[in-house]
């Protein structure tokens, strides 16, 4: 194992993520400052998703053409042919076979691959690297607000969007989603819920002794309301993490319930654990086998729990970096740079890999070890998020991702 993995330890809550939180109950900011969305005809729903502990890039879409691949991965290399045959995508990349809905929603145009790619961060810190992915700036520690706030607050005067703020999904609410914009919080219950007239009453009793407090419980309270409505309260059992199969599936059926309705929240981040393969990977069987099914299953609920609103939705899977190209010896693989990202949803321009392959050959490998990144995640989120929202180029480079103003959005991402 490297010297620079030694902070591999349980993903949620991170150091950062819990100082940021300090001080939360119910809710975990508020500010009255509003913007709104721009009005037009499309009623856009924007899921973030990301996978905490870096994921294997070359094993979830195998380059399976590239002539340098089934050397380079050893005894995790997935193959064409055989009962665990990887899924074809346009015959040079594969999808690994613990994904047949992704394939499907792939071949039907709703999903799209970007291939390697990973943020400016060249360093191996998962802590340092989920800082610089959720608070879209060059570097850790810069700031203390994440990009899908800075992008709530960005939106054009109208009604509509950032009035229901943005949702995190967890116990403690990732630096994506923090600042000044509205926050709703929801997490799987793993206890009894607080019933609302509990938090009513804590709203009255500090109505006038802490105003903020109290604005925070109302739209806890109101989040509550809408959980409810939508079947999602106590029926969700706790002790099922984020980093299992049923885990993924709960959580994902929660923040589609909730994005889904009609007075819920247009934006949505949350994290799924486990990622971190050191060990025991496995190929086309084994531990990342086991997520990717669970993270395939996930992408099945968003699509259900999305149905009504599926045409306008755009769920983006990402990751703080890559993993090493050549396996350890431990049959798993350290941490890398180059990684993949998923474009999944009816609003996606789909059936397509996004990627400008740089190789596997020894001498085109990042430092010798790692997938080369060829495109920049920022450019993709800007390319999304400026489709689906309407927000101009510079108000991305200086408001959402401040510092990229040479850094251009990637075009037609949108249907």
């Amino acid at each position: 194992m490297l010297d620079d993995d030694d902070d591999c330890e349980r993903m949620t809550p991170s150091r950062r993520a819990v100082l940021g939180a300090a001080g939360a109950l119910f809710a975990w900011s508020f500010v009255p400052k509003f913007a709104y969305a721009a009005a037009g005809s499309r009623d856009p729903r924007f899921l973030l998703v990301v996978l905490r502990g870096a994921l294997d890039g070359l094993s979830a879409v195998p380059p399976i053409g590239d002539p340098e691949y089934a050397a380079l991965r050893d005894d995790i290399a997935l193959t064409r042919d055989g009962p665990d045959a990887a899924l074809p995508l346009d015959g040079f990349f594969y999808l690994h076979p613990a994904m047949p809905n992704l394939a499907r929603l792939y071949a039907s145009g709703q999903a799209s691959i970007v291939h390697a790619t990973a943020t400016g961060y060249r360093e191996r810190s998962h802590f340092d690297g989920q800082d610089v992915l959720e608070s879209g700036q060059q570097g850790p520690g810069k700031t203390e607000s994440g990009w899908l706030n800075r992008l709530i607050a960005s939106l054009p005067a109208g009604e509509g969007i950032s009035q229901r703020g943005v949702l995190g999904v967890g116990v403690v609410p990732p630096l994506v989603v923090r600042g000044e914009a509205p926050i709703l919080g929801w997490a799987p219950p793993r206890m009894a819920r607080a019933g609302s007239d509990l938090i009513q009453r804590l709203g009255d009793l500090y109505g006038q002794r802490d105003p903020a407090l109290a604005r925070a419980l109302a739209q806890a309270n109101l989040t509550e309301g809408i959980a409810q409505r939508r079947g999602i309260g106590s029926e969700i059992k706790g002790g099922v993490g984020p980093d299992s199969a049923e885990g993924m599936k709960r959580i994902a059926e929660g923040a589609a319930a909730l994005v889904g309705a009609d007075d819920g929240p247009r934006i949505a981040a949350l994290a799924f654990e486990g990622w971190d393969t050191h060990a025991n990977e496995g190929g086309a069987k084994g531990r990342l086998a086991q997520l990717l099914g669970g993270l395939d299953g996930a992408l099945a609920s968003f699509e259900t729990g999305l149905a009504p609103v599926w045409k306008d939705t755009v769920v983006m899977v990402v990751t703080e970096f890559g993993r090493t190209a050549k396996v350890n010896g431990t049959v798993g693989t350290d941490h890398g740079t180059g990684t993949v990202a998923f474009l999944v949803g009816g609003a996606v321009r789909g059936g397509r890999i996004i990627a400008d392959w740089p190789g596997l050959k020894p001498e085109q490998l990042y430092e010798k070890r790692d997938l080369k990144p060829t495109t920049d995640i920022r450019a993709v989120a800007k390319g999304v998020v400026s489709e689906l929202f309407g927000l101009s180029g510079p108000v991305l480079a200086e408001r959402v991702f401040p510092g990229t103003g040479g850094l251009s959005p990637v075009a037609g991402l949108i249907v």
